[in-house]
């Protein structure tokens, strides 16, 4: 069955109220854009939920989900799915399919029959693999995409990667290409460029552009949030069959 939905959100630790602290208010507008997203995701008619994000390798994780934000500083798990027999599947989530996993949870907490899948990708990982192994995935079932990324973290000196002339342009072509549904433009960010930006999400939004280039049709999208509050470029953006 084809891919019938995706949202695109970011994945910064302090997304989480409890981490954030004081500062929680500072991202409310994000919190309440990615919501609104994943909810839209849910009412897909999906029945199942890939999620995809940068990782230090690419691989199919194994089912159920677990990993917690105490690298972070806050002792706070978080379990996608559980197993039957009480298997622990991959006990260690890198942190973008971390906060994924948050995200999911945070709209539904109790998911009923939707299914569960993760994978990361290597954040080096060329765009032809990227976009062949959005290609490969699939399901007997409708089924959607939850793509974790951040755009690049060089707006402004104190931005985790100073500052880089370059970056406002390469943030806006990206909201222009998950704006516009546009595959071929994901597919032509230049893998080089994005790692001197520092920009995670390159290889997870290639991933859905294979994914979507597979699946054919036409594709509405529409970005609902666009900002760099800390110096790094947030997108929330929503894919959906015309």
């Amino acid at each position: 069955m084809p891919l019938v939905a995706a949202a695109v959100c970011p994945h910064p630790p302090l997304i989480v109220p409890e981490l954030a602290g004081a500062a929680a208010p500072e991202l409310d507008d994000l919190r309440v854009a990615c919501d609104a997203a994943v909810t839209r995701l849910y009412a897909s008619g999906a029945r199942s939920i890939v999620v995809v994000g940068a990782g230090d390798r690419t691989a199919d994780l194994s089912y159920p989900f677990r990993g917690s934000f105490a690298p972070w500083g806050l002792p706070l798990e978080v379990q996608l799915g559980q197993h039957p027999d009480g298997a622990i599947g991959t006990d260690g989530l890198p942190l973008s399919l971390l906060v994924g996993a948050w995200l999911l949870h945070r709209v539904r907490p109790e998911a009923g029959r939707m299914g569960w899948r993760m994978a990361s990708v290597a954040t080096d990982e060329s765009v032809e693999e990227c976009a062949a192994g959005g290609a490969r995935i699939g399901a007997e079932q409708p089924w959607a995409m939850l793509v974790m990324g951040d755009g690049s973290a060089c707006r402004g000196v104190k931005a985790p990667g100073y500052d880089d002339p370059r970056a406002p342009a390469y943030d806006e072509g990206v909201a222009a290409a998950l704006a516009g549904a546009d595959v071929e433009a994901l597919l032509g960010l230049d893998p080089v460029l994005s790692a001197e930006l520092k920009a995670a999400g390159r290889a997870p939004w290639q991933v859905l552009a294979g994914a979507a280039r597979a699946a054919g049709g036409d594709w509405r999208g529409d970005v609902s949030y666009h900002r760099a509050p800390y110096g790094v470029a947030y997108f929330v953006a929503n894919w959906e069959k015309v």
